[in-house]
Parts: structure tokens; C-alpha cells; sequence
């Protein structure tokens, strides 16, 4: 038996914890307008942020490699600006893998600031906290449970991630070469054994992280006395 090559799965967290941390970035300020706002294009809005839940990765993987390609004024702005190519390295992937996440972080958020007391946001609003002030220092801390969902999950599925992955990556060793990938080529290769450890290794991670999100969801709710 080969011995456990660990590469793809540090690749895989590095790309996961990345665009967790970008994700967190867009999505807390979208979330929080989606969850306030009366607009009309709000259905549109949310039906956009959603779309990558439901559309096959192959379809979302071929339109973000069309727009990060050398061909697309995307890949040309970035190529004779940076002297950078967005598509088969490790960057194209930080970039796809946040548009294939996007949801997981923004459903849990909205969700969350959408159960917050309206009175306590118009408390912090009459103290003279501007908006701003009142989603980093009222709303935040008080979504402790959809916050750490949305964190925990999609970094959890970032590091499953295969058909956008496969697509705009490819498999370059040390590069974008992560986990599920490597699962995939093994069976391609029928090499069974490898492929089972790593199956193995991918289903007690997305187990335990599910697990610590309910454990968690469950221990905070008890202690607010929610039943």
C-alpha cells in the first residue's frame, strides 16, 4: 500500500479556509441587506445567491472557466495587468470555489439576522449606532448559531467540492490537485484501496462537522432556555 499522500487534503483546506474567510467577507453585508430590505428585487437577489444549489457544477464550472479564460476580458485584464492566468491554478480555484459557496453562507446569515428583535436593532439605531456598527457590534453576536452554520458549513463543503473544482483546476500536483480530485483519479486507475481512504477521511470530516454544528445549535439553545 502507497502511503498516504496528504497534500491534496492540506490543498483542500487551504482552499476551503480562504474561501470561507472572502465569503465571510461578501456575504455578511448581502445577508444583512437581504434580511432588512423591502425591495422588490429582493426574490431576484435571492434567487441569484441561491442559484449554485441548484445548478449542475459541470454548468457553473464551464461559465466561470469562460469568464476567467485567457479568451474573456476577465483573463486578459488580469494577464497583461498581474501577468497572472486565472484558470488551472490555485487562484481561478479560490475564485470559483466562491461563487460555488456563495449560498452556504449567505442563507445561514439571513436567516439569522431575519430572528433578531427588531426592537433591539432599533435600540442600538435611536443610541445613534449607525448601521454598520449595529450588524458588527447587536446583530452579529447575538446569530452565534446560524454565524457558526454558516461558517463551519461552508468550509465543509468547499473541501468537497469537485465538479467546479475539476473544471477551472483541473489536477496539477501541489497546485489544484485536492482531495476529491485525487478521489476521482484513483478510481479512474481502479486503485481502490487509496480510493477508500480517502472516501473514508472526506465522510468522518463532513460527519464531524455536521455534528459539531448540531452540538453546538443544541448546547446554545438549551442555555437560552429554548426548548
Amino acid at each position: 500500500m502507497n502511503a498516504l499522500d496528504l497534500e491534496p487534503f492540506l490543498l483542500s483546506f487551504k482552499l476551503a479556509g480562504m474561501t470561507t474567510l472572502i465569503l465571510f467577507i461578501i456575504a455578511m453585508p448581502v445577508s444583512w441587506w437581504l434580511s432588512q430590505t423591502r425591495c422588490r428585487c429582493k426574490p431576484f437577489v435571492e434567487a441569484v445567491t441561491s442559484l449554485p444549489i441548484v445548478l449542475p457544477p459541470s454548468v457553473l464550472g464551464f461559465y466561470i472557466l469562460f469568464a476567467l479564460s485567457q479568451n474573456s476580458p476577465i483573463g486578459i485584464f488580469f494577464e497583461e495587468t498581474f501577468g497572472m492566468k486565472l484558470v488551472f491554478n490555485f487562484t481561478g480555484l479560490v475564485i470559483a470555489s466562491c461563487f460555488y459557496s456563495f449560498p452556504f453562507m449567505v442563507q445561514p446569515l439571513q436567516g439569522g439576522f431575519e430572528t433578531l428583535n427588531k426592537n433591539m436593532l432599533e435600540a442600538s439605531y435611536i443610541a445613534g449606532k449607525s448601521r454598520f456598527e449595529t450588524l458588527l457590534r447587536v446583530a452579529l453576536p447575538n446569530i452565534k448559531p446560524a454565524l457558526m452554520t454558516a461558517l463551519i458549513v461552508t468550509f465543509a463543503h468547499t473541501v468537497g467540492e469537485f465538479g467546479v473544482v475539476l473544471m477551472v483546476g483541473g489536477s496539477i500536483p501541489g497546485e489544484t490537485k485536492v482531495a476529491s480530485v485525487a478521489i476521482y483519479e484513483f478510481v479512474e486507475v481502479m486503485d481502490y484501496s487509496q480510493a477508500h481512504i480517502y472516501s473514508v477521511i472526506m465522510l468522518v470530516l463532513s460527519f464531524s462537522v455536521l455534528f459539531g454544528v448540531y452540538l453546538f445549535n443544541q448546547h446554545h439553545n438549551r442555555r437560552i432556555g429554548v426548548s
